[in-house]
């Protein structure tokens, strides 16, 4: 692949609903540009851009890849990125990176969820793009309808730039409304060809709306259009491309992926409307350790600067670290500075991605996407630099976690495998998480959803050989006391030997901390040197209540009497009879169980309040307050007890139709409602005979 100047680079990320056909698009346009002889298929798991093993088997995309297209002596950086929502975060590591996006859109499903999605993430971003409604080939397919649907759905920034020739089978190509000519796909190229007579009556409407949209991005032109005045061409160009830069106008295509009718079109429209990297702007970052803001022009004279926004863990090769250059030029063998580990990392291999096919690169400048491999300290998120001109930019933003499922390994011999390999897969997949209980001593995966952690427990087995069990993790629960107690620990051994003894009077109540100690003893009825193991006896205690063997807290104990034998009396007699003291104190002072309460902030559209409410009631949750969204959605703060809410990311995704989203975190412990307690307390008994 020869070397391209920052200006003949264009990085675009193909995004939408899944099934919309991403991967199909990105076959045409790789065989469009000559770089493959024939177009691969999903189903058969021969396309370029779904390599990987795991999509192979589900024929559908689970990672993004990075696909060059080259064309007219440019180069495109296509992003393909999952539909799937378990893999959003491959979305936004893409949409990162990416200076436009192409949204597809499922010609006989029109607006789906995912393309609801995507349209938001890009608008965050004030990202240019186009919509490019896909599969015109299908059967009953309403242009019209897909049309007034996007209107209705994403307002005048819609502007339909074509009419569509033909229908189902007969779909051939479409009309260009701006430039008034024909283009029609005759199995090898896209040509022009007169307007059909039958469609006249139909451009004039379209070419309306997109008229309307061009006005509306830019004052002068919107004059013009109150006052009844005809644009030009040249204007409706100028104006279009003004507006798509600004995010203010979205030109609507048509086509068939698979027939590889409109991807002509297309792709020269990314050259004529979507940014260079240099449209984009500099690159703001900061001076490692400290708050100092920097720049970086998207120059090749200024120093080296990197993003990389993707970790590949491949069995063979090793890590491939891929990045975006933001700034100046990256060789074979330089020397880079990691700042965000504060190590140095030497530049062995230097590569353009394909797929998995690897193209050799001898230098890479500002705004061109590439690849190595073997780096030795750097993940997702980090930034590369010139040693001489140090500069961090920020991360990636992931959604955190909402799945969580306990994991254990089916063979025992596989306890020290399952550790390595699960770091190598979170190194791959950022938003893909392995934590340790402490408490409940269980090793917990957590993702998106139960499709991400499927994809994982296969790449276990598939890939390091692992195979695994997932179950629901355990809740930590805690005990407690509602009550007061006043009780003797009396430790007494004199059988043999040297004798033990140790006697204490204890108070139990509750308190606001989690642990209290005092002492009111007079008189030397407990010596002081033997208090100390007294207190610690009773932590000791602390880990392991009566009911079901949870850890205690919340309780304050007063040593406030006691006796001692001058000759048997030692520490560890008094930490027995404390031990003593704390069974039958804490047994005679109202014990309760105690579980985790979370709270939780579920984002949902309006219609959906009803039924999210309702759930929660379900789910011995409550509803604290709600706070209306920008975007029409609404906020919903509450909490609900832990073991509720394990599955509650399935069942969000199943009750709003994947338009719910979801954060929870810890907030306080609150009793067992009686009638489950007592079913807790048998189950942990059983669990630890």
């Amino acid at each position: 692949m020869k070397e391209y100047k920052t200006k003949n680079i264009r990085n675009v990320a193909l995004v939408g609903h899944g099934g919309s056909g991403k991967t199909t698009l990105t076959e045409a346009m790789l065989f469009t540009s000559g770089a493959i002889k024939r177009m691969g298929k999903v189903e058969d798991g021969s396309t370029v851009s779904d390599f990987d093993k795991e999509e192979k088997k589900r024929q559908y995309s689970i990672g993004t890849s990075v696909i060059p297209v080259e064309w007219n002596d440019d180069k495109y950086n296509f992003l393909d990125t999952p539909g799937y929502f378990d893999f959003v975060g491959e979305v936004y590591s893409a949409l990162r990176v990416a200076s436009g996006a192409i949204i597809l859109v499922d010609a006989s499903s029109g607006v789906e969820v995912g393309t609801e999605k995507v349209w938001k993430y890009t608008s965050e971003r004030k990202m240019p793009r186009f919509i490019f409604v896909n599969k015109m080939d299908k059967e009953n397919v309403k242009y019209e309808k897909v049309l007034n649907e996007l209107r209705e759905k994403f307002g005048k920034k819609i502007a339909p730039f074509a009419v569509p020739m033909g229908e189902g089978d007969s779909f051939r190509g479409f009309v260009n409304v701006v430039d008034l000519i024909g283009r029609e796909y005759n199995g090898k190229e896209c040509i022009d060809v007169p307007i059909p007579k039958e469609l006249q009556d139909a451009i004039d409407p379209v070419r309306e709306m997109l008229i309307e949209s061009v006005a509306e991005s830019d004052e002068e032109l919107l004059e013009k259009y109150f006052e009844g005045e005809e644009f030009t061409t040249e204007e409706i160009h100028e104006g279009l491309r003004k507006g798509v830069l600004a995010g203010d106008v979205v030109p609507v295509l048509v086509g068939s992926a698979i027939k590889n009718i409109g991807v002509h079109s297309l792709l020269g429209m990314v050259n004529d409307y979507l940014p260079t990297p240099k449209d984009g702007g500099a690159y703001e970052g900061v001076i490692p350790d400290s708050d100092e803001i920097i720049e970086r022009k998207v120059d090749e004279n200024e120093p080296f600067s990197a993003l990389v926004f993707k970790t590949i863990v491949d069995p063979f090769v090793g890590k491939i670290s891929v990045f975006k250059v933001c700034s100046g030029s990256i060789t074979k063998d330089m020397e880079v500075l990691n700042p965000n580990r504060d190590e140095v990392e030497k530049i062995g291999s230097l590569f353009a991605l394909r797929g998995k096919t690897q193209v050799d690169a001898s230098k890479l400048v500002a705004g061109d996407i590439g690849a190595t491999s073997k780096l030795q300290h750097t993940q997702t998120g980090d930034t590369l630099c010139d040693q001489q001109n140090p500069i961090q930019y920020e991360g990636i933003k992931y959604p955190r976690p909402c799945l969580y499922m306990a994991v254990d390994p089916k063979s025992k011999d596989d306890e020290e495998k399952i550790s390595s390999a699960l770091h190598k897969l979170t190194e791959e997949d950022p938003t893909f998480v392995v934590e340790r209980n402490r408490e409940t001593k269980q090793q917990l995966i957590g993702g998106q959803g139960n499709i991400q952690l499927a994809v994982i427990t296969s790449k276990l087995k598939n890939i390091f050989g692992v195979e695994v069990d997932l179950s629901v993790p355990k809740v930590a629960y805690r005990e407690t006391i509602k009550g007061r107690a006043d009780v003797q620990g009396k430790h007494k051994k004199q059988t043999g030997g040297a004798g033990q003894y140790g006697d204490v009077h204890i108070r139990f109540e509750p308190t606001e901390e989690d642990f209290e100690f005092g002492e009111e003893i007079f008189g030397g009825a407990v010596p002081k040197q033997y208090i100390p193991a007294v207190e610690k006896g009773l932590r000791e205690c602390m880990e392991k209540g009566v009911l079901a063997g949870y850890p205690v807290v919340n309780v304050k104990a007063v040593l406030h009497d006691g006796s001692y034998h001058s000759v048997d009396s030692s520490e560890m007699a008094f930490k027995v009879a404390a031990s003593l003291a704390f069974k039958k104190g804490i047994k005679a002072a109202n014990p309760v169980l105690l579980e985790p309460i979370m709270k939780v902030e579920i984002s949902v559209p309006e219609e959906y309040m009803g039924d999210i409410m309702g759930d929660m009631n379900k789910r011995r949750g409550r509803i604290l307050g709600m706070e209306p969204q920008p975007d029409g959605s609404q906020l919903v703060i509450g909490e609900a007890p832990q073991s509720e809410l394990f599955n509650y990311a399935v069942d969000l995704k199943s009750m709003t139709h994947a338009r719910g989203s979801f954060s929870m975190e810890f907030s306080r412990y609150d009793e067992v409602p009686q009638h489950l307690s007592q079913k807790i307390i048998e189950e942990a008994k059983a669990q630890n005979e």
